[in-house]
């Protein structure tokens, strides 16, 4: 996949993560999207180091958008944590 996959596919992870976890973002849509983008990343990684699965070349592979979308929740659950009443 070339960048324009992985930042594409990061967009629709992070907007997938936002669904499943709704509320208020101290980000807003831009800081949704860079972590979905950022958690994409790091599932892709975290999935070749740890699982010993590697992302497959091919966008539609279910592994590779579970692990985007996984990424993508655990750096959004995070950014909450550490942001998260930043716009009280």
């Amino acid at each position: 996949m070339g960048v324009i996959a992985w930042l594409v596919l990061g967009l629709l992870a992070g907007a997938i993560a936002k669904a499943i976890l709704p509320g208020r973002d101290p980000g807003g849509l831009i800081g949704t999207t860079v972590i979905g983008v950022a958690g994409a990343f790091l599932g892709g990684w975290l999935s070749a180091k740890f699982l010993d699965r590697p992302v497959e070349r091919e966008f539609f592979d279910a592994t590779t958008w579970g692990s985007a979308i996984a990424g993508a929740l655990v750096l959004l659950i995070g950014y909450r944590i550490l942001f998260g009443n930043s716009r009280d």
